[in-house]
């Protein structure tokens, strides 16, 4: 389990009431402006109405805000507990289906996942022939998680006018500088990548410098390589359209990766052994059994009004009180939360994909650890 997944599990396991916000908190016209303004003082009368504390409501009133440094579209989710806020991510992008404001003695975490539907490292470089800046970033969040960077040698970068015998020299001592510079960037992104498990790497930046760069990597971050048309360490230069280049690469690797998912569910379809099952009620049956290694939940599904039980204890989930075992029924809640929960509580992992991608027209699936067949 990853520490972020970890993280959730032991919210998953904390008693409630949660309140949980996810919401469009765009400032790009003056109605939406005017909205941004009233969003909290709406937000929380709402959650006041479904019997929010005074603490919590003072906590969502501080964290609903404008994002600074990120375009619109952009959405903002809140996990709030006790006066504390355990999660506020910024999101960009539209919001993915309905909002969310309620409080419930489960949080609800659906709206993270399916606003992005995988998490997963990738590297940012934008380089020059001095040197450039390296950022991890994760595909659920907005914020690098690390940025380091990387200065070379600055004497001489620039080669020679003029003629004369020293000319040539001159500029293959550029030349030299030029790809000792990139050369350290090379080895800081293999480093990067090797050490967080990065599935892309975003190369921007000079033009002479990117080709430097990208004949220096190694072959396995070659593999992973996206280069954009663009020198972002220029001045001026940066731009809301480099941040969408990096977007649309990154959803690139999420419909990749998805796409692998939906081939392995269909790869079993009609084996003796399955080790994957569809529908409602044999997904709930694995997750009940800690089987479902990964789930998968058809991106229209969050609209429906069906409805499951949280336990607060193994199996986590139910149809019926009666399959309790021994554990504190929490509540009737909504399916894709209830499912979510406990994918997360037996380490398996969420992901929504998009709609009809299931077969047969289910609204769920999941991969399993083992086979679904009983053996002889």
């Amino acid at each position: 389990m990853t520490s972020r997944f970890h993280r959730y599990a032991e919210l998953f396991k904390s008693k409630g009431p949660w309140c949980t916000v996810y919401t469009d908190i765009s400032t790009g016209t003056v109605d939406s402006l005017h909205a941004i303004d009233v969003l909290p003082e709406n937000i929380c009368r709402e959650l006041e109405r479904q019997g929010a504390s005074k603490a919590d409501l003072a906590a969502v009133e501080a964290a609903v805000r404008p994002a600074e440094g990120v375009p619109d579209p952009v959405c903002r989710y809140l996990l709030v507990r006790d006066g504390t806020v355990e999660i506020d991510e910024v999101l960009p992008g539209p919001r993915a289906g309905r909002g969310v404001i309620q409080v419930e003695e489960v949080p609800d975490l659906t709206p993270l996942f399916r606003h992005r539907p995988d998490d997963f490292p990738y590297v940012v470089a934008e380089v020059g022939r001095d040197g450039g800046e390296i950022c991890l970033q994760h595909a659920s969040r907005v914020r690098a998680t690390d940025e380091q960077q990387i200065e070379g040698e600055t004497e001489h970068l620039k080669k020679f006018p003029g003629g004369g015998w020293s000319q040539g020299r001159w500029q293959r001592h550029t030349e030299d500088v030029w790809r000792r510079n990139t050369e350290q960037v090379a080895e800081q992104i293999d480093k990067v990548v090797a050490e967080s498990g990065a599935q892309l790497v975003v190369l921007a930046g000079d033009l002479r410098a990117r080709g430097l760069v990208e004949e220096q990597l190694s072959k396995a971050t070659r593999t992973m390589l996206s280069v954009v048309d663009a020198n972002t360490r220029a001045e001026g230069s940066k731009s809301a359209d480099f941040d969408h280049q990096v977007e649309e690469r990154v959803a690139e690797v999420v419909a990749h990766r998805q796409q692998g998912l939906l081939e392995r569910l269909a790869e079993q379809q009609g084996r003796a052994d399955p080790t994957a099952v569809s529908g409602m009620e044999p997904v709930v049956s694995a997750l009940q059994q800690a089987q479902a290694e990964t789930l998968l939940i058809d991106d229209t599904h969050l609209d429906t009004e069906q409805e499951l039980i949280a336990l607060d204890a193994e199996p986590w989930i139910a149809f019926r009180e009666s399959e309790a075992v021994g554990a504190g029924v929490l509540g009737r809640v909504s399916a894709d939360a209830a499912l979510v929960r406990a994918a997360v509580l037996t380490d398996g992992r969420p992901v929504f994909v998009p709609p009809g991608a299931l077969p047969h027209g289910t609204d769920v699936a999941a991969l399993l650890r083992w086979s679904a067949a009983p053996t002889s």
